[in-house]
């Protein structure tokens, strides 16, 4: 229902309201209709709804008495639902409501009220009221909550109402009903009954010729199907000229006419141009079939995703599970689908992917590869999707670290810093806010703010090795040599990272000009440097005093050993920030 309808629906209901206050005699409420037309007889067929002349309405709305007004505004909104006019129906019984709250508790007020709601489209809300028990056996409420149910394409309910409805279904009234019927049939595979239902109507109606070029379709009658839908895109509407045209389609596909190429084709043409409504709908159906029956991947997916993306039906929901499993089978690893075209398949997908563990571990996989192949802004991308849209609280503090890290390694440590900030929870455990803080403390430093990272891991245990790590790439001689004096390695056998720890302090000291600090190095660990690749390194900084100059330290700093006392933290300090 368009949008201006709904406002005139509103426009209408502010007017009613307004002529309800006349002479200062009535301000608010207009009680004891409820009562009065609870006992009328009730609504059970086509006479509820009388159809008037608007000016005919507004004159006997603006003279009326006061006690009448309600009386008269019933007439008005049972004309309103006579001519179709479901949003100024609505609006009215609505006012009628405000004025009597009772009117709530009404049969006849609540049948119009859901006859209003299945006009504006609003199929939950109409079966509520349709279904009360005053309301379960009256064949007008029968009859809208059959049509209701049609439109919602709900068709083996639909018919389940037309015996309870015959007796309200009579030939003035009867088009929008019967077609709602019968499409209800054709859709819930009792085609035959649709033929008899539509003989109700014109042999030159479109939207009955629709029906039953689909009925025979359904029935196996192609030739009568054929001359049916042509006459419709003869005579029909732009959407029901599309409707015969998307019929012919399922048809010829039904009995093997049609290749699935050629089929595909014509329904790219047809989605291309038609967008939102049910015959969208039945095309991405077609669409997802035909595709998945030739192994097209690409196909399905797309068809599978755009159903569930926007329409909101049972049958799209239904598809989800079977879309989300080819999406994950797509990205298994043993397919060994290659890395571009696996990543663009999940980012392409990532709204409809699996949920919960399943998809935790697919998008985590795929963010492996990314890392493994250098991508680290495109996996941290990807992380960052499941971190903000899917993740679960407690997973949000190691994915937060995980993602934030990804975005130092590509060189945006504001990005960085910026999911860490979007994700600060003070809830989290000590060991995932320990984790947090490091990232932190690494993003800092990288856009120059080295003061406030040491800050960040001033209080966070075994952070020593950390902080050591910023003093020594800020080349801060002095607090490195203090920070780093009583961590020396105590052994007598250095492994790569303990001889990188001795051979920084002297550099360190060194630079200081420390000849004293030096001495004592050598005479600690000269046994454990013997025989070892850095050994010539250690001597030259600790051996002769006085021996060290500008180009050997720049040569000991080259060749100290890579593994670092701060581990993955120092490849976070030593990525390279892109401009």
């Amino acid at each position: 229902m368009s949008r201006v309808r709904l406002l005139c629906g509103v426009v209408l209901a502010a007017s009613a309201s307004l002529l309800s206050a006349t002479d200062g005699a009535y301000t608010a409420r207009l009680p004891g209709f409820a009562a009065e037309l609870a006992q009328r007889p009730p609504l059970v067929d086509g006479n509820a709804w009388k159809s008037m002349p608007d000016k005919s309405a507004w004159l006997q709305l603006s003279t009326v008495e006061a006690a009448g007004r309600q009386s008269a505004r019933w007439d008005y909104a049972r004309s309103l639902i006579a001519q179709e006019r479901g949003p100024d129906a609505l609006g009215v019984l609505e006012v009628m409501r405000q004025d009597d709250p009772d009117l709530g508790m009404v049969d006849a007020w609540r049948l119009a009220h859901g006859a209003a709601l299945t006009l504006v489209g609003r199929a939950d809300a109409a079966l509520t009221e349709l279904d009360m028990p005053g309301l379960r056996i009256n064949p007008e409420a029968c009859l809208w909550r059959s049509r209701a149910l049609a439109g919602e394409g709900l068709a083996e309910q639909a018919l389940q109402q037309l015996e309870c409805a015959a007796p309200a279904l009579a030939k003035p009234r009867a088009a929008p009903f019967v077609l709602a019927a019968a499409r209800a049939g054709i859709e819930g595979g009792a085609p035959q009954k649709a033929l008899h239902w539509l003989s109700w109507l014109p042999d030159r109606d479109p939207a009955a010729n629709l029906l039953r070029g689909r009925a025979d379709l359904a029935l196996g009658r192609h030739d009568a199907a054929r001359l049916r839908l042509a006459r419709v895109e003869q005579s029909g509407s732009a959407a029901q000229r599309m409707d015969a045209r998307l019929s012919r389609i399922e048809g010829d596909v039904a009995r093997k006419a049609m290749r699935p190429e050629e089929a595909l084709g014509k329904l790219a043409e047809i989605r291309y141009s038609w967008r939102g409504d049910a015959i969208e709908e039945r095309a991405l159906r077609l669409s997802y079939s035909l595709a998945d029956g030739r192994n097209d991947l690409a196909g399905a997916l797309s068809a599978g995703a755009a159903l569930v993306r926007y329409h909101d039906t049972q049958g799209a929901a239904a598809l989800l599970p079977d879309v989300q499993a080819k999406l994950a089978a797509a990205l298994d690893p043993e397919r060994k689908l290659p890395l571009e075209r696996a990543a663009s398949l999940y980012w392409d997908y990532r709204d409809i992917a699996p949920s919960g563990a399943q998809g935790d571990l697919l998008v985590s996989r795929l963010a492996a590869r990314l890392q493994q192949a250098g991508l680290y802004e495109r996996a941290a991308d990807l992380l960052s999707h499941q971190l903000m849209q899917r993740a679960g609280d407690l997973a949000r503090g190691p994915l937060s670290a995980r993602v934030a890290s990804l975005y130092i390694l590509a060189g945006r440590p504001e990005r960085a810093l910026r999911t860490l900030r979007e994700t600060e929870d003070p809830g989290l455990p000590d060991s995932m806010v320990g984790d947090r803080k490091r990232v932190e403390a690494a993003a800092l430093a990288q856009v120059g703010r080295a003061e406030e990272a040491l800050a960040v891991l001033q209080d966070l245990p075994g952070s020593a090795p950390l902080q050591a790590e910023i003093l020594w790439q800020r080349r801060d001689w002095g607090r490195y040599a203090q920070a780093t004096g009583e961590s020396l390695p105590k052994g007598k056998s250095l492994d790569a990272v303990a001889q990188a720890q001795v051979l920084r302090h002297a550099i360190s000291q060194a630079m200081l000009g420390r000849e004293d600090a030096l001495a004592w190095l050598h005479s600690r660990y000269a046994a454990a440097f013997k025989g070892l690749p850095s050994a010539p390194v250690f001597e030259m900084l600790t051996g002769a005093p006085g021996a060290v100059d500008a180009a050997k330290l720049a040569r000991a700093m080259a060749a100290i050993p890579s593994a670092s006392p701060a581990g993955t933290f120092a490849d976070l300090l030593g990525a390279r920030k892109t401009p």
